[in-house]
């Protein structure tokens, strides 16, 4: 005999499968509509329940399919229906993923809400966190509002659920990302090869350049072969550049970078252009105790000895000179290798060039009343 199956039966198997919801309850349901003023979850229960707009999670994007959390606040109301909060649940669930996360050291998504004193303040799943300037980046950022809106990878760096404190980092998620690249990069570079990179960062010694997950630095002597005081005279922050790699030391993960462009080098060809015994002008651009460096043209630089600069006994270079002076000086040696060139200002002084020839009549006039513009013309070649 077939048994009966009752209408009975059928509601009370489907009161059983129905879950049965109390206040507190922190459930997962599926929206099944939405609109600004309310959200209707399918939560698994006889009745569908409702969220108001005052229960909805702040900038959260409501979806119809989507599974979210929720607490129950009233499991019948008047109306018969279960009444939720989406915000309210978000927030212990966060909790819980923040504990987790700090206990386990697991990176979370947090979106960074506004710039405050110290740092910025930023949200995950309800949960208001606070990350300070000096871990916002592995490298110093001046402007933080400019991080207001973005979704960061960060990790837990401090959690105190008892006063409601939680420190996020993202230097500590961009410093292992970037030692991992860091660790790639030094393998695949070389010296001598060419490299694209961006400006990070300009100090009184030279410009740090990002070649892509590693920073190299350009000194100041490397950034133009004209002489450079200040790396802002060359290039700013941002600037996207192209670099020799010079050197490269894998133990210290030091790289060294040259912009200037070798083919360019002034001393190229120096020993055939300028001779032992030349008269030459420069400008004095430096004085050491031991002597003045003199600019004979752009990169390249001669050194007037402290016992060169003049036939009187001095006891430091600024005695007879200053820098931005012009002079004339005679080339005592030249080292195109090494590019170094000796000059003597003292063994200059009465000369003229060889193809200037004194008569009788211009004897008694000075070098300057008989050469004039020839003499300057001359030594400009």
């Amino acid at each position: 005999m077939e048994e009966q199956y009752s209408m009975s039966d059928f509601m009370d198997e489907i009161d059983k499968s129905m879950r049965r919801v109390y206040k507190d309850d922190v459930l997962n349901g599926t929206i099944l509509s939405a609109n600004e003023e309310e959200i209707l979850v399918n939560i698994n229960h006889t009745s569908d329940g409702i969220i108001t707009r005052e229960e909805m999670a702040e900038d959260y994007d409501y979806q119809v399919g989507d599974n979210i959390s929720v607490l129950v606040l009233n499991p019948h109301d008047e109306e018969g229906n279960v009444v939720l909060s989406h915000k309210s649940a978000e927030e212990i669930v966060g909790w819980d993923d923040l504990e987790e996360a700090y206990n386990k050291k697991k990176k979370i998504i947090a979106k960074v809400t506004e710039a405050i004193k110290g740092g910025v303040s930023a949200s995950y799943r309800n949960v208001r966190c606070f990350i300070p300037g000096s871990l916002l980046s592995y490298r110093y950022v001046e402007d933080m509002s400019m991080y207001v809106g973005k979704d960061l990878e960060v990790a837990v760096e401090d959690f105190d659920r008892e006063n409601k404190r939680v420190v996020l980092s993202r230097k500590a998620v961009e410093t292992v990302e970037r030692q991992g690249k860091k660790d790639q990069m030094m393998d695949q570079l070389q010296e001598g090869e060419m490299r694209q990179g961006v400006v990070t960062k300009l100090m009184k010694f030279g410009a740090f350049v990002d070649l892509g997950g590693v920073e190299g630095l350009i000194y100041l002597d490397d950034l133009a072969w004209h002489r450079v005081n200040d790396p802002s005279e060359v290039v700013s922050e941002g600037d996207q550049v192209t670099v020799y790699v010079a050197n490269i030391d894998k133990k210290s993960g030091k790289i060294g970078l040259v912009l200037k462009k070798v083919e360019e080098d002034p001393w190229k060809g120096a020993a055939e252009f300028y001779k032992v015994d030349d008269l030459v002008e420069g400008i004095v651009v430096r004085l050491m105790d031991f002597g003045a460096f003199v600019e004979v043209e752009a990169g390249i630089e001669g050194l007037v000895h402290l016992s060169e600069i003049s036939s009187e006994r001095i006891r430091k270079p600024s005695d007879k000179l200053k820098v931005g002076d012009q002079i004339q000086a005679m080339i005592l040696s030249i080292d195109e290798k090494n590019k170094r060139m000796s000059l003597s200002i003292k063994d200059a002084e009465g000369q003229v060039p060889d193809d200037v020839e004194l008569t009788q009549e211009d004897q008694g006039t000075t070098l300057g009343d008989l050469f004039g513009d020839k003499f300057k013309d001359f030594f400009k070649q």
